[in-house]
């Protein structure tokens, strides 16, 4: 088992990995410079065929680790389906899509995505191009497995993303039978920032002395993200907080995490009031609407986005500098996937947790499960947003 530290990262070279040379110069035009570690160890292992789980905190590369391996592998003159990436929601989905699609820009790669609330004809039209590669949601995913829209003989490589995710009750049977209809031969990628013991348990049912390129918790929490905590005695007393911070600093982009829908609905409505430049986004929306209000966020049209636990895993939005859990999340390890959409890949970031004073010991929970420090919120907050 390795351990994922970050020595001799300066050194690092995409050159070194032996990557095709029409991938390669879709990677620099990408704008990747150096890959991060978890590119650097995990892309030779892809290479090998050798079955991997690799874990690495939010925010260090795994999408471009993953699908770096996956092209270098990939043969264009077979027309035929040779990779399939799972991944937990529409958002990632189309996020991989079009980090493929950019790194493909000097390759003739064909890639579909294959998601659900989408219409079904749509899905087995795009599929009847028996594409190089599918990016898809488990549910839809198995439904076109089941209908035999999806010829599996070619495919060298399963990727699950988010496995610790995908491995967990709500999705592990479908992810058990999609395993099911792969070829013996398929190489299985795991990709998550946390992979608990009872995860890690279960591959051993589906996967073949697998290279382990693993991190401890106490090593998850991102460098470069400040993390603070504002102590509140009662939770209605939330939102004027909230709209203090924002009246003393001038912040460009904001995700603002909740628990439940209703906060959701209610947060929106009281920050509509007062002319903020807000949007949401949960589980239940149409997709459409999911898209049209997340590019209105990265347009910059608005400045907030309101969302449960929904954009927790994958998302990146490039000039984020701050997350606010107005609610902490309801487990601990979603702590990481939320804090991470800001400071990606290196960059600074501030994540500020609202606290009511019966949640304080959650928060210690939090500090002591990643050995990390949450501390008072200064007043000088500006300055770390700068």
């Amino acid at each position: 088992m390795e351990n994922n530290d970050d020595k001799n990262m300066l050194n690092y070279s995409f050159d070194d990995l032996d990557i095709k040379d029409n991938l390669l110069r879709g990677i620099y035009a990408y704008g990747f410079e150096k890959p991060s570690n978890i590119q650097y160890k995990s892309i030779p292992i892809i290479n090998s065929g050798k079955d991997i789980i690799a874990q690495s905190q939010s925010g260090t590369g795994k999408t471009g680790a993953f699908t770096i391996g996956m092209l270098n592998n990939l043969d264009e003159t077979i027309k035929k389906t040779q990779y399939i990436i799972v991944t937990p929601t529409h958002e990632l989905a189309k996020q991989i899509y079009e980090v493929i699609t950019a790194l493909t820009s000097y390759m003739e790669v064909s890639i579909v995505k294959v998601i659900g609330k989408t219409n079904i004809n749509d899905s087995r039209n795009e599929l009847m191009k028996d594409p190089h590669i599918i990016v898809a949601t488990p549910g839809r995913l198995l439904d076109m497995l089941n209908r035999n829209y999806v010829y599996t003989d070619s495919i060298k490589s399963l990727i699950i993303d988010e496995a610790d995710e995908m491995l967990s009750s709500g999705f592990m049977e479908s992810i058990y039978n999609i395993v099911q209809t792969m070829p013996k031969t398929t190489q299985m990628c795991l990709f998550s920032a946390t992979m608990p013991k009872e995860i890690l348990d279960l591959t051993q049912y589906f996967m073949k002395d697998p290279v382990s390129i693993l991190v401890n918790k106490e090593e998850l929490t991102l460098e470069g993200i400040k993390q603070f905590y504002i102590d509140l005695q009662a939770y209605r007393w939330k939102f004027d907080v909230l709209h203090d911070i924002y009246d003393t600093i001038n912040i460009t982009q904001c995700i603002i995490y909740v628990n439940t829908k209703n906060t959701l609905h209610n947060l929106h409505d009281r920050l509509k009031a007062s002319e903020y430049p807000v949007s949401y986004i949960h589980g239940d929306m149409q997709q459409k609407e999911r898209e049209e209000n997340l590019n209105n966020f990265r347009g910059g049209q608005t400045r907030i986005l309101l969302t449960t636990d929904l954009l927790a895993r994958g998302i990146d939005i490039q000039q984020l500098s701050l997350v606010i859990n107005f609610d902490l999340p309801k487990n601990k390890e979603t702590y990481i996937h939320r804090i991470g959409r800001s400071g990606r890949y290196g960059r600074k970031g501030v994540a500020i947790n609202f606290v009511t004073t019966d949640e304080l010991q959650d928060l210690k929970d939090i500090e002591t499960h990643y050995n990390t420090k949450i501390e008072a919120m200064p007043q000088n907050l500006a300055d770390y947003l700068n």
